[in-house]
Order: C-alpha cells, then sequence, then structure tokens
C-alpha cells in the first residue's frame, strides 16, 4: 500500500510537495531545519516539514502518512536505542519501503554499524555539528532525489505488471474493433486518465488508408468513418504524424500519439487526450507498451491466419472440415432438423489425379468446388471434407441432392481441354434429438460409400440400417486382426478333377477362420472386410506362402498333383510388390511357375490395363498360369476375356447347382462354349452329385471340383485322401 501511495506521489505531478519527517525532542532543532529549508523548491516540488517530538508522536503519525519522501531522526532522543528503533517500526510496522531515513547523532561514537544501515536501507546519518545549512540542503535532495527513483521504479513496475495481465485479455478479443477499444480502455487505465481518445488502423493494402475502429469522448460520433473525414485539428495532426513517422509523437499543447505495429505489417495509431502536464507514464514505459501492443497485434495476425488456416481450405477457397463440424453442431443446439447434411464425392478422382498429374487434380477440385457453389443458395454452407469429398449443409428446402448431382452434366473445362465428371452423393437428415456433427458426418459417411459401391453416380439417404452394418463391419475387423495375431485363419485345400479321366490334376487353397469357440466365418464375410482394410496384402503373402510350402510337402512325398490354385485379391493385384511376391514365395520352397495357379476375379477388368497386363504377363512368363474364378456372376462386359492373358475358366457353383433344371444349364453350356472358343480350359465348381459331373462332361467342361469329389480338407487330411486314392494320381 505504501508503495502505491508513494507511486501516486509522483505521478500526480505538481500538485504536490516532498513531505519530510523530523523526529526530535529537541524544538530548536525543529525550528532550524525549517529556518533552513522550508519552501525550498526540489525537482519543481516544495518541501514541506512535519514534526514529531517523541518517538510514540512519531509512530502515529507514520501510521497516518504514507508519502513520506524522507524522515529525519535523532539516533537518542529519549533512550540510546529509541532512534533505531523507530526505524525498524518505519520498515516494518509502517511499511513506508521507498521513504529514505536520515540520523543525527550528537556524538559520533553514537553511529550504528554497517550491518544496521544497510539492514535498515539507511539513507545516511550526521552529526548535528556537521549538518550546516548547505550541508542539510545536500542530503534532502540526495534523499529526495533516491526517494522519487524508487517510486518511479515501483510505478513503472506497477505499470508493467498492468501490461501484462491485460496482454491476455487483449489476444482473447474476438474481432479488430473489439482490440482497439480494448487498446482505448487499457491507456485509459495506464495514464490513470478519462479523457477522449481514439483508434485508426489501416483498412486495406493502400498505403495511408486508415479508418476509425474504435472512440470514446467527444471522438465517438467518428466511429467507422475514414482517417481523412476526421475535422481539422491537434488529434488529426499528432495522428497522421504517428502513423507517417512510425513513432510516438507528444502534442505540444497537450495530447498524445502512439504507433502500434511493426513493419511491413498492417498497424494502427492511437490518440489519447492528456493535458500537456500529464506524466504519469515516463516515455520509456511509453515505448515498452508500444511494443507489447506491436507484438500482441502480430500475435493476433498470426491467430488469425492460424484460424484461417485451422478452418480454412486453401485450394479451393472453401470452409474445411473443421469449420463444417463446428456448424453442425451448432445447428444442432438450435435444434434444426429440417436440416440435410450431404457428402459428394468426385468418381474415379484418384485414377485421374495418378492419370493426369496433381496439377490437373488441383483444377479439377477447383472447377468442381465452383459448381458446386453456384448451384447452391449463398447462406447454404458448403465446404471440403476430404481429398475430393465436398460437404453441404442447409434447409431441405434450399438442398436438393439430386440438383447436387446435376451441376457436373455439363463438361468442366481445365486448361482449355473439356473433362467430363460424374458425382455421387450420400447424405443424412439431422435428426430431432440432438447428435454430435461429427457422428452425423460418419452417418453420410455411410452412405456416400454404400452409394460409391452399390449406386455410383447418384445419391442415397442414411438408413439406420447401413450403420449398423458399418459397426458390425468395423466390429468383423476388430476380431480379423485378433484372429490373424492368435493364428486362428488357416488353409483347407479341395481336390480338382479331369472330368473324364478322374486323375488329380490340382488342388485350391482356400482361407477359413474358425473362433475360439469352434464358430467358423465364411470367407465372403470376412474377405471384403480385409480387403476395405489393407489386411488382405498380408494375409494374401501368408496365404501365397503357406500353399506353396504344402506344395513342396507333397512334391517330396510323391503325392502332388500338377499345381496349386490360390485365389488373388485385386487389391494385391494393384501392389506395385506383387510380382516379386510370388517369386520368392516360388524361390522359398524350390518351386517352378507350373506348379502355381492363380485364381482372378472378373472384378479385375475394372483395373488399370496397362497395370493388369503388365503384371499378368509377367507372371504366364514365369510359367504360372491364370484362372478367372466365379465367371459370369460380376463384369458384364466379356471383352476382358480376349484382352487378358488367361489359361482357365471357372463356372461359378451357382451356375453347377442349376444344372437338374432345363433353363438352369444354358448358362454352364454357353461357359464351356465360350471357353472352347476362346482356348481356355473349363473347370466347374460345386459338383455335388454324379448327375452334375456328367452334365458337365456332356456339355464339354474338362475339370471340376466339389462335395462329390472331395470336401476341402486341411493338410493332414489331405495327405490321408491322396494316400487313399493313388489310382487319381499322375506324374507331374
Amino acid at each position: 500500500m505504501s508503495t502505491l501511495h508513494g507511486a501516486q506521489a509522483v505521478e500526480q505531478g505538481t500538485g504536490l510537495q516532498w513531505r519530510v519527517l523530523v523526529v526530535d525532542n529537541d524544538p530548536d532543532v525543529h525550528a532550524a531545519t525549517c529556518a533552513a529549508l522550508e519552501g525550498q523548491l526540489l525537482f519543481e516540488r516544495p518541501l514541506v516539514f512535519m514534526h514529531a517530538f517523541s518517538g510514540d508522536e512519531a509512530r502515529a503519525l507514520l501510521l497516518r502518512e504514507h508519502d513520506l519522501a524522507m524522515v529525519l531522526i535523532d539516533v537518542v532522543s529519549e533512550r540510546a536505542c529509541s532512534g533505531l528503533d523507530l526505524v525498524d517500526f518505519i520498515r516494518h510496522t509502517a511499511g513506508l519501503r521507498n521513504t529514505r531515513i536520515v540520523l543525527r547523532t550528537g556524538l559520533p561514537g553514537q553511529v550504528p554499524d554497517l550491518e544496521t544501515l544497510l539492514r535498515y536501507d539507511i539513507n545516511d546519518y550526521r552529526t548535528k555539528a556537521e549538518l550546516t545549512r548547505d550541508r542539510l540542503l545536500a542530503m534532502v535532495v540526495t534523499a529526495v532525489r533516491s526517494y522519487k527513483q524508487l517510486c518511479a521504479v515501483d510505478a513503472s513496475r506497477v505499470n508493467l505488471e498492468l501490461i501484462l495481465r491485460s496482454s491476455a485479455s487483449l489476444l482473447e478479443t474476438k474481432d479488430a474493433c473489439e482490440f482497439a477499444s480494448a487498446v482505448l480502455i487499457q491507456l485509459s487505465a495506464l495514464l490513470k486518465v478519462e479523457g477522449d481518445g481514439l483508434v485508426c488502423a489501416q483498412r486495406g493494402e493502400r498505403v495511408g488508408d486508415y479508418c476509425v475502429q474504435a472512440a470514446t469522448g467527444r471522438f465517438g460520433e467518428f466511429t467507422g468513418l475514414p482517417l481523412a473525414l476526421l475535422p481539422p485539428g491537434p488529434a488529426l495532426n499528432l495522428l497522421e504524424a504517428a502513423m507517417n513517422g512510425r513513432c510516438n509523437v507528444y502534442g505540444e499543447h497537450g495530447g498524445l500519439a502512439l504507433h502500434i505495429g511493426h513493419k511491413d505489417e498492417k498497424d494502427i495509431v492511437v490518440f489519447v487526450d492528456v493535458p500537456t502536464t500529464h506524466s504519469a507514464l515516463d516515455p520509456q514505459l511509453l515505448d515498452v507498451l508500444c511494443a507489447n501492443l506491436s507484438t500482441l497485434l502480430h500475435n493476433r495476425g498470426l491467430l488469425g491466419r492460424l484460424h484461417d488456416s485451422a478452418y480454412h481450405d486453401p485450394l479451393v477457397n472453401l470452409p474445411n472440415r473443421s469449420h463444417f463440424i463446428e456448424k453442425v453442431n451448432e445447428c444442432e443446439r438450435q435444434g434444426m432438423d429440417d436440416y440435410i447434411l450431404a457428402l459428394i464425392d468426385i468418381d474415379d478422382f484418384s485414377a485421374t489425379n495418378d492419370m493426369m498429374g496433381h496439377h490437373f487434380g488441383d483444377r479439377l477440385l477447383e472447377k468442381v468446388a465452383r459448381r458446386l457453389q453456384d448451384s447452391l443458395p449463398s447462406d447454404v454452407l458448403l465446404a471440403r471434407l476430404g481429398a475430393d469429398t465436398f460437404a453441404v449443409l442447409g434447409s431441405v428446402q434450399q438442398v436438393q441432392p439430386r440438383r447436387l448431382l446435376e451441376c457436373a452434366l455439363q463438361p468442366l473445362h481445365i486448361d482449355g481441354v473439356p473433362h467430363k465428371v460424374s458425382l455421387t452423393c450420400g447424405y443424412v437428415l439431422l435428426p430431432k434429438a440432438p447428435q454430435p456433427g461429427a457422428d452425423l458426418i460418419k452417418d453420410a459417411t455411410i452412405a456416400l460409400k454404400r452409394a460409391k459401391r452399390d449406386h455410383r453416380g447418384q445419391h442415397l439417404r442414411y438408413a439406420d440400417q447401413m450403420g449398423t452394418e458399418a459397426r458390425a463391419r468395423a466390429v468383423l475387423l476388430s476380431k480379423l486382426r485378433e484372429a490373424i495375431e492368435k493364428q486362428q485363419l488357416f488353409l483347407v485345400y479341395q481336390p480338382q478333377l479331369n472330368l473324364d479321366t478322374q486323375q488329380l490334376i490340382g488342388l485350391e487353397a482356400l482361407l477359413r477362420w474358425r473362433t475360439e469357440d469352434n464358430r467358423f466365418i465364411p470367407p465372403d464375410q470376412f474377405i471384403p472386410v480385409a480387403e476395405h482394410s489393407g489386411l488382405i496384402l498380408a494375409l494374401g503373402q501368408w496365404v501365397l506362402s503357406t500353399a506353396c510350402a504344402t506344395m513342396r510337402e507333397l512334391l517330396d512325398t510323391g503325392l502332388a498333383p500338377r499345381r496349386m490354385a490360390v485365389n488373388v485379391s485385386t487389391v494385391q493385384l494393384q501392389d506395385a510388390g506383387f510380382f516379386d511376391l510370388v517369386r520368392a514365395a516360388l524361390a522359398a520352397n524350390g518351386l517352378q511357375g507350373r506348379h502355381l495357379e492363380l485364381e482372378i476375379t472378373e472384378s479385375v477388368a475394372a483395373l488399370p490395363t496397362k497395370l493388369l497386363d503388365s503384371t499378368l504377363c509377367a507372371l504366364r512368363a514365369e510359367g504360372v498360369s491364370i484362372a478367372i474364378d466365379d465367371f459370369g456372376t460380376g463384369y458384364s462386359s466379356l471383352s476382358y476375356l480376349e484382352r487378358l492373358p488367361l489359361d482357365r475358366i471357372k463356372i461359378d457353383r451357382s451356375f453347377t447347382r442349376q444344372l437338374g433344371d432345363p433353363h438352369g444349364a444354358r448358362i454352364a453350356e454357353m461357359v464351356a462354349e465360350l471357353g472352347r472358343k476362346l482356348g481356355l480350359t473349363v473347370l466347374a465348381e460345386g459338383i455335388e452329385d454324379a448327375g452334375a459331373w456328367q452334365a458337365l462332361l456332356a456339355m464339354g467342361c474338362q475339370e471340376g471340383q466339389g462335395y462329390h469329389i472331395a470336401m476341402p480338407m486341411d493338410k493332414a487330411e489331405l495327405i490321408h485322401w491322396l494316400g487313399r486314392h493313388p489310382e487319381r494320381l499322375r506324374a507331374t
């Protein structure tokens, strides 16, 4: 408290005095001191004396007065140590840290030791004989100057603490106008004035283009106006001087203009109406204040750019995922259940990006963004959520999924070249019960993925059943990972026979999953999950290596057929290292290419032609045979049969089961005929009785497999089966 009052004594200017307390029981000492010094001007303020004739009187006065510049004490006033007791009271009880203390002694032997002088911060001591008028004046001048400096330091410390405390609140201001108003409030608090003021900020990139962002008092009516429209006068002159000189300017007749900002950045200039005699903040502290505000202004700009980066997509100049989720959450909080959240994806964007290059892909994204933007009302939110996925949020009256897709019907002109694209949309209606925005985006994503899979180029609304299925796939994926770690997956082998000679010509390796509770998970459930998650690459490598190792073991025992057939996913075929992986598996087990057949599905026809042809041709050059599995159940075009390097075509079991129906046998007959014309061996799956065997043989199908021939068996069962049917083996 005493420090603050001492600081105020300096800050409030020439209206105050330097107050000096004389403590002595001798009235003549008081009279002589006043006669010598009273009325003297020091640092533009007069000296005023206060008097105490005893220790008790001095203590009472010290507890009331807190702005004493100096206390002049007789060391031995009432008893030998009474002066030092009073010094202790001044420092510790009254708490006057800055007040200067001078001791007067009657004799040199009464001078306190050095430790006492340092402990109590005693300014000086003199014998009464030494204190002539000139020496007394010099001593008082030294003490008052020291007090003035200490108070100024305290005032600076208090103001610096205020600057630091206010920095956090300034940094949290939401916009530029709020920041400008906060700067005026802070300056008024530091200067301890309630005068008029205004803040002008640079508007654009043009030099000198400033406008009033905040104003108080008589300047209040100018808020929002350009600086040039301010009436002529001292305020405008000081502002322009601070702006042009990029420095602080003090008016000769009052007023203060501050420049705040860094070089090559947008800045602000501040005017505060202070009187000429105002000296609450010295120029150095004002410089510190301006430097701090300049840093805060820079940091606000940096935070603004970081905010833009965090919530804005610069490539397509649209809000990003984070911004979109916040807006969805806001709609949910407001109960806007008549809103729609739609996701739009560019079909085949990844392939286009790879083929045409990333620059083309970026331009394509920009064009699609503008088409979508032009097709929507201005108050509908459009954002970019992912690589080629856009998101729309608006009322059901404003957002129509069909129209979103139609915006890309006309070709997009990219670098002068027309490019045709199609879009797919998945959407969800905001529910009545509040739901997190991220969850709603997940639901729309589920609908989008389902649309991409089953309704490409169309729109699909999310249904709860989709979410149930998606969660089931996620659970299945988690269990599949665990099953792989616990080695719950294994291979079984199903023999393949020549239907005419009944000789064993091959084995098909089939992947099986048996859970800890001895349940089997069907391959058509977990294989798609493995493909979608990427697990199929590691899993496929294990299957290939294990099947090759079994083939090696059968060769060593003399029980091996011609080939081991292994199913291969389209995901594996697209892996750049797949060919090397096959060669490594063969080499590791001492096998030749003719010992291996890879079974691929019709979906490979959708893969890039160059990649597929080069991979399959390289494999066939190694002697590996290629078979098309489940023929007729997938890709509709037959042209790929002539294009791809194939050896075998397999009739799917679903067609084999229909052989008893006169109409059902037609597809199997067509496949067998197609195989003969293309020079491909035909193998039928799912032979479950002798009638099917004979029917297939009659229509020209050469090979087959199925339960009537043999069930899929693990390796031990297979070796036992082969040992019981030696007549079905022939030399390899």
